[in-house]
C-alpha cells in the first residue's frame, strides 16, 4: 500500500492534500518531440494566447491547460474558483532551429499587458496572471534578462511572474484551439503561420 492510500484509509484528509498538493506542485514530466523543446506562458485567457503561438513560426505544437496551482488533476470550473491556484497557461513546443526562445518571449510580452496584476481586459482573476514558467536554466536567464529590457520601455512596474515549469495539466478538449475552432459561435480564426489579423477573444 503506497503512502497516500495509507493515509486516506486512516482518513486523514488534510495528509492526503498535502500529497494532492505536491504532486500538483511537481515539476512537468512530459517530453517534447526529438528535436523540439517546451515553453510555458500565462498571460491571462488562454484561448487567445494560444492562437497567437500558434501563428508563429517554428511552433510545432500548443496546449493550453492548468499549472502552477495547489490540486491535482483541476478541472475548468476548480480554477476559475480562484481557490486552487493555478494559472492559465499555454504550453508551446517549437523547433528551436526555426524559433528561438526570445522570439516566443517577444510575443509574449506583445500579447498582453504585464503590468496588470492578475487580470487582462475583462478577464479578472488570479488565473489570468502574467507568467514566464521556464524548462531550463538559459530558459530562466532569457526570461529574466527580457524583463529587464521590458521594464526599460515601461512606466509601470511589470508583474510578470518567472517561475520553473510545475505540471502541466491539459485544460478540457474544447478548449484546446479554442479560437481556431470557432468557438462556441463558429467563427473560425486562422491559425496560419505568419498570420497577422487581429485576434478576437470570445466565450
Amino acid at each position: 500500500m503506497n503512502l497516500l492510500s495509507r493515509l486516506v484509509g486512516l482518513g486523514s484528509p488534510r495528509a492526503a492534500d498535502n500529497i494532492n498538493s505536491a504532486a500538483a506542485q511537481g515539476p512537468d514530466h512530459d517530453i517534447p518531440e526529438p528535436g523540439q523543446q517546451f515553453a510555458q506562458f500565462g498571460a491571462g485567457c488562454f484561448w487567445g494566447v494560444e492562437l497567437a503561438f500558434q501563428r508563429a513560426l517554428g511552433v510545432t505544437k500548443t496546449e493550453v491547460g492548468y499549472s502552477q496551482g495547489m490540486l491535482h488533476n483541476p478541472s475548468y470550473e476548480d480554477v476559475c474558483a480562484g481557490t486552487t491556484q493555478h494559472s492559465e497557461v499555454v504550453r508551446v513546443q517549437y523547433d528551436p532551429n526555426e524559433c528561438s526562445y526570445e522570439n516566443l518571449l517577444n510575443l509574449f510580452w506583445a500579447r498582453h499587458d504585464p503590468t496588470a496584476l492578475n487580470r487582462q481586459g475583462n478577464d479578472v482573476g488570479t488565473q489570468y496572471r502574467s507568467g514566464i514558467y521556464y524548462y531550463t536554466p538559459e530558459q530562466e536567464k532569457a526570461a529574466t534578462e527580457s524583463l529587464e529590457q521590458q521594464q526599460k520601455k515601461l512606466n509601470r512596474k511589470i508583474v510578470t511572474e518567472i517561475l520553473p515549469a510545475k505540471k502541466f495539466y491539459r485544460a478540457e478538449e474544447y478548449h484546446q484551439q479554442y479560437l481556431e475552432k470557432g468557438g462556441r459561435f463558429g467563427s473560425k480564426q486562422s491559425s496560419s503561420k505568419g498570420c497577422n489579423d487581429p485576434i478576437r477573444c470570445y466565450g
